[in-house]
């Protein structure tokens, strides 16, 4: 009984893999994923290093020249005075005011802010842009 593995005629599939292309192939693969893997991490410290971040918790309309925005924002160091920029935005999300909010330094890490916007036009929704340190 003959044991010789069954293959396809040659050149029935394309052309018959050679092992140094397997080889190249693998190695394209595992280059390709250590570089994915470390790009990933690159992404995630950054972001861990992030020293605020902010949440949009509402807002109400104020009649058709005012939003009142709530938000909440955290600090790694919750001694660092942070300005957040708020903006009204109307129904084609053009920015229809604008204001900067200063947070003062603070004991908890989380503080929870609301602010009044008033507006050029009627607003549909009131949301925090940035926040930043400020320097000292």
């Amino acid at each position: 009984m003959d044991q010789t593995p069954l293959r396809p005629p040659p050149g029935r599939y394309g052309p018959i893999p050679d092992e140094r292309r397997r080889r190249a192939g693998r190695a394209a693969l595992w280059v390709l994923g250590a570089l994915g893997v470390a790009g990933a991490l690159w992404i995630g410290v950054g972001a861990a290093r992030t020293p605020v971040t902010w949440t949009d918790v509402g807002f109400s309309l104020d009649g058709a020249d005012r939003v009142e925005v709530v938000f909440e924002v955290a600090r790694t160091d919750p001694s660092v005075p942070v300005r957040c920029t708020v903006q009204a935005l109307n129904q084609q999300y053009a920015q229809v005011g604008l204001v900067e909010v200063d947070v003062p330094p603070a004991t908890a890490t989380a503080v929870r802010l609301s602010t009044t916007v008033r507006t050029s036009e009627q607003a549909v929704t009131g949301i925090v842009d940035t926040c930043v340190v400020v320097d000292r």
